[in-house]
């Protein structure tokens, strides 16, 4: 099991360009088994010239009182006995979630990635090497997909979402993508039989359960305790199986994706070049492609202004889709009408406005749509 999970991770390196024998990689360390089988699989990937230079990042959320502070220190041991620099951070993501009112889980992974993003940069100056070359790990596995799967399917997605997830986004790569949780705790169960050394807690465990896993009441934990099994039960090779049909996804997803660009390089016009968050114009030409593929590219145009991490809402899609005769849902056919609404107006997901004239439609922050009506 031991060496055939390490060249099974290999290859989806390798094959999928994750990182190189030269890429300075960041490893995102919970203290959980996924992600401490990474880091030992990291490790000898990295012995055996298939990884740069490693780090660890471990962030305290500070959300557990003592069972996290525990998380930490057994990754801090995890770090030492792998020789892996550590980057240790803190961050009071309950406190920071009540200040700005927001979903504490939401500001714990935005909190994560930002100190990953920060560590990274300093990898990789330790490394010498630039830091668009860097690449990040997470410990996202096959069981991770299939629950994401069936996560979007309750709730509903938008294009691209039943791809679940990608092998790689930017700087963030998933190497275990298709291994399951099962199969790394196996590894490292062996790995701690065959004699290889191996960190323990404080109670002598080879990692750190998070006892909030177990909370049904949290929706991920639900499908994962209560949907998947089910699934399972009729089909034992489930993660095999829907691994192949979201990769079968991934394909078609990543070719809609460039057709996707090209509609925005042909028909979309930002308002300020490098600065996307000023907003754009949709020219008339844009109402003229299917309405399948204009909803992507609306949905990538929102990704280049808010964030590759924003939420982008179904509503807000359509609203655009809306400012061209007959589009959006209204469609009649497949095709869009072409010609953007004189005087059409919306606000959407806030803080947005949608506005179009015969020039075509416009999506820019509801503060300059107002200062441009009141010079008007």
């Amino acid at each position: 099991m031991r060496v055939e999970l390490l060249k099974h991770v290999e290859n989806c390196i390798v094959e999928r360009e994750l990182a190189s024998a030269e890429t300075p990689v960041l490893l995102m360390v919970s203290g959980g088994s996924d992600s401490t089988a990474l880091a030992y699989l990291a490790a000898d990937l990295h012995e055996r010239g298939v990884l740069g230079p490693l780090g660890i990042l471990h962030l305290n959320h500070c959300l557990r009182g003592a069972d996290a502070d525990a998380d930490e220190a057994f990754v801090r041991r995890l770090a030492s006995l792998l020789d892996i620099p550590l980057f240790a951070r803190s961050v009071d993501v309950g406190a920071l979630a009540a200040a700005e009112g927001g979903n504490v889980e939401a500001v714990a992974r935005r909190e994560r990635y930002r100190a990953a993003d920060d560590a990274l940069v300093d990898l990789c100056r330790q490394a010498a090497a630039p830091i668009a070359d860097g690449r990040i790990f997470t410990a996202h596995t096959a069981d991770d997909r299939v629950e994401n799967f069936y996560m979007r399917s309750i709730v509903g997605t938008g294009p691209g979402g039943f791809r679940a997830m990608r092998y790689r986004n930017g700087a963030v790569c998933r190497p275990l993508l298709e291994a399951g949780r099962e199969d790394l705790r196996a590894y490292l169960y062996e790995r701690a039989k065959a004699g290889v050394p191996v960190a323990r807690d404080e109670a002598g465990e080879l990692w750190r359960e998070d006892a909030t896993n177990a909370h049904t009441d949290r929706f991920r934990a639900f499908v994962r305790h209560e949907i998947v099994p089910r699934a399972k039960e009729r089909n034992p090779r489930l993660l095999e199986t829907l691994t192949r049909t979201m990769n079968l996804i991934a394909d078609e997803d990543d070719m809609l994706e460039e057709q996707a660009a090209g509609l925005i390089h042909r028909s979309v016009e930002w308002l300020s070049p490098g600065r996307p968050e000023e907003g754009c114009v949709l020219r008339p030409s844009f109402g003229e492609a299917p309405v399948s593929l204009s909803r992507r590219a609306v949905s990538a145009v929102f990704q280049s202004m808010m964030g590759v991490d924003a939420r982008i809402e179904a509503a807000s899609i359509e609203a655009v889709l809306a400012g061209f005769d007959c589009g959006g849902t209204h469609a009649k056919g497949p095709r869009a009408a072409g010609k953007p609404k004189s005087g059409y107006v919306t606000n959407i997901q806030g803080n947005l406005a949608v506005s179009a004239n015969k020039h075509g439609v416009r999506i820019e922050p509801m503060e300059a749509f107002r200062a441009r009506r009141k010079r008007g």
